[in-house]
């Protein structure tokens, strides 16, 4: 970075690039959707999302009440007709591919759902973009799952082998592997940018989602209950929503400007902030306070990787990039976004804070 720097180099993200940027954003009503349809409606995009109807209750993307600031379409990922319909009328500078079915439990109770979505949607998607002269820049957002995992002590770096075990994990490997496909197959001209984002486990304000850790732990202070951690050893690359959607933003604005930053990247935090789920839980525990405590119990369940670490040199190399918050600051985001939530304060108002202070 440094070495960047004397050079004259700087690949800070300026938001001002979206400034009435044409961007299509699939799984808008999700939690990390709605926190990135959230940033761009500030940087002054026009945004149109796509997805279903938001995944949980409550959602984010109702307390927000979002859809006012952007072109909001609720439709199925796996319906191309409806979505390319959508495509063409947007017709989209940039695409950012977030629609997924996102949870490991829930593969393996609807494995050929999760592979039609996660699979099919991305080769949807990226038929629009085969189809359309607009777009300049792709970015599908997969995860850190998506590598064979070797419960190694080192980072996966991008040239790893792609083979996630579960069929979430796996389907993510698949669209991976689609991608790759299209670029090479159609996109080899070089008119259209694309990407890959392989992104560790994000915490924020507003994940409502069952079978994830900061939920869980959300449910249990609302009740005023112990938090129950089913696996507390296993670790996890936990990061603040915003770093990962920050270098979505990141990527897809430099390679719409310079067609050789596309490519494949890690985005994850520093290793200091590889935690062990229970030493997560204990953060939350600390910030929250009136008494909360939680209990070990571990539940055999379905098969989930112990131990999954990210090497993110390439994208630090890249663009200079580097995290900008620590887990510890970013469970206090969490709990200082919940609390203005359950004390019926602006919780808008709170996320253009909390935008803010990490820009």
């Amino acid at each position: 970075m440094e070495k960047m720097e004397r050079l004259g180099m700087n690949m800070s993200l300026d938001m001002k690039f979206y400034k009435n940027k044409r961007v299509f954003v699939t799984g808008h009503t999700g939690f990390k959707g709605t926190w990135l349809c959230k940033m761009l409606v500030n940087a002054g995009a026009v945004v149109t999302g796509y997805a279903l109807e938001p995944p949980t209750s409550p959602s984010l993307f109702e307390i927000t009440k979002i859809e006012k600031n952007i072109n909001s379409i609720i439709g199925d990922i796996r319906d191309y007709n409806a979505l390319k319909i959508a495509f063409d009328k947007a017709q989209p500078e940039i695409v950012l591919h977030l629609a997924a079915q996102p949870i490991v439990r829930e593969s393996y109770k609807n494995p050929a759902y999760t592979y039609e979505t996660n699979v099919m949607g991305t080769v949807n998607i990226l038929e629009c973009v085969r189809n359309s002269s607009c777009v300049k820049s792709f970015l599908n957002v997969t995860t850190d799952k998506v590598y064979l995992n070797k419960e190694w002590e080192w980072g996966y770096r991008e040239n790893e082998e792609l083979d996630g075990f579960d069929p979430y994990s796996n389907s993510k490997s698949c669209s991976e592997l689609v991608t790759h496909s299209y670029k090479n197959s159609f996109f080899c001209d070089g008119k259209v940018a694309i990407s890959t984002a392989r992104a560790g486990n994000v915490i924020g304000g507003g994940d409502f989602a069952n079978d994830r850790i900061i939920p869980d732990c959300i449910r249990a202070a609302m009740k005023g209950e112990s938090i129950i951690v089913r696996n507390p050893y296993s670790t996890r690359p936990y990061q603040h929503v915003l770093e990962p959607l920050y270098a979505y933003l990141m990527i897809a604005a430099k390679q719409y400007d310079e067609k050789k930053y596309a490519g494949y990247y890690n985005v994850g935090p520093d290793e200091v902030d590889c935690f062990q789920t229970g030493a997560l839980v204990d953060l939350f525990v600390k910030y929250w306070g009136d008494g909360m405590k939680w209990e070990n119990r571990y539940d055999g369940g379905p098969h989930e990787a112990k131990f999954l670490k990210l090497d993110c040199s390439k994208l630090k190399a890249t663009f200079g990039w580097k995290p900008h918050w620590n887990l510890d600051i970013a469970i206090e985001k969490v709990v200082e976004w919940t609390k203005c939530w359950l004390n019926e304060e602006d919780v808008s108002e709170c996320m253009d804070k909390q935008i803010s202070e990490f820009i």
